[in-house]
């Protein structure tokens, strides 16, 4: 009796053991159960094959939810799984998605800073990022200077102008500190190359002649004339009188228009009533602003009046400044 009740019990576990083979390499080679085009699935950071095997099934794309774990621990790779958000196509098996899930090729987003927005506005643009994690709510620009490691530095045109990538999982502060750094090994790159006997004493003084030029001009072209304006203006301390620095320096108050008042009103951005540059960027600027500012572009243009097309008309002189304002302006 002993004998035929461990055979029994032998058997029952040979049929057993194939049974959860059978079903171990039928899970392996069913593909996941994905409606239409594509299944968006986010492993988490921290989460262990096990409990992406418990997320799977309960999203209802795979059966058991055991499966995944037992076949990740026989790869040798249930240590291996990078987090991130990821696209899971039909037809997909267990053996591919672990390989996906390995890979670590996880879906990107986009994220475009745009040449001549102020930092206040990069923030409220960035604040609308859903797929970013928000933690800048609460933080000022003092406090996000000193993260940065650059605490007692004005924030404004401290972010580079340009379209970075990034994935879910990653904070609003992780692109602006990417951004930070390209800005910084943008302008370096370029003070270390500049040419000799520029007006401009340091590469932050290139930032902000450059934000300025940003603000001044959405014609490529025009750039090094706006340039080389605006240094010879400081070669023979003339005052840059600019419209963009004054509006900067209105803040809140600037409701579209500039008065008479408000340009003879001093502030410290008002190049109107003060010599030299104003005491930081007023904006963010792009590659060719920055290269611009150190390469201005040779003349005797002192003076330059909006056309009403986008371009502007420069002149060496007050008195043709003059009448090319009587031309373009006054007739407006």
């Amino acid at each position: 009796m002993i004998k035929r009740a461990v055979l029994s019990l032998l058997l029952l576990g040979i049929a057993g053991a194939a049974v959860a083979l059978w079903q171990y390499r039928s899970f392996v080679d069913t593909p996941l159960q994905i409606s239409g085009k594509e299944h968006i699935f986010v492993l988490k950071k921290g989460w262990s094959a096990r409990r992406v095997g418990r997320e799977l099934a309960a999203d209802g794309l795979l059966s058991p939810d055991w499966g995944f774990d037992l076949y990740a621990r026989v790869s040798g790779k249930s240590g291996s799984l990078q987090a991130g958000e990821y696209r899971l196509t039909p037809g997909l098996t267990p053996p591919q998605l672990l390989a996906l899930f390995v890979s670590g090729d996880v879906t990107q987003y986009r994220f475009a800073i745009i040449e001549g927005w102020t930092v206040r506005r990069l923030r409220e643009a960035l604040a609308q990022v859903e797929t970013l994690d928000q933690t800048l709510a609460d933080v000022s620009d003092t406090e996000l200077m000193e993260r940065l490691g650059k605490p007692n530095v004005h924030p404004e045109g401290q972010f580079l102008p340009d379209t970075y990538r990034y994935t879910r999982g990653m904070t609003d502060f992780d692109v602006l500190q990417i951004a930070h750094r390209a800005l910084h090994q943008t302008l370096d790159d370029q003070w270390d190359k500049r040419p000799p006997n520029i007006e401009l004493n340091s590469a932050y003084e290139v930032l902000t002649l450059a934000s300025i030029i940003e603000k001044e001009t959405g014609v490529a072209a025009e750039r090094p004339q706006i340039s080389g304006v605006f240094n010879r203006r400081l070669r023979i301390g003339m005052r840059l009188q600019t419209d963009p620095t004054v509006i900067y320096g209105m803040g809140d108050a600037y409701e579209g228009n500039i008065r008479r008042r408000d340009l003879t009103t001093d502030t410290p951005y008002n190049t109107y009533t003060r010599h030299g540059l104003p005491p930081s960027p007023i904006a963010l600027a792009g590659r060719d602003a920055i290269h611009a500012a150190l390469h201005p572009q040779k003349g005797e243009a002192l003076y330059f009046v909006a056309r009403g097309d986008g371009s502007h008309q420069f002149s060496a002189t007050l008195e043709q400044h003059n009448a090319a304002v009587r031309k373009y302006q006054l007739k407006q």
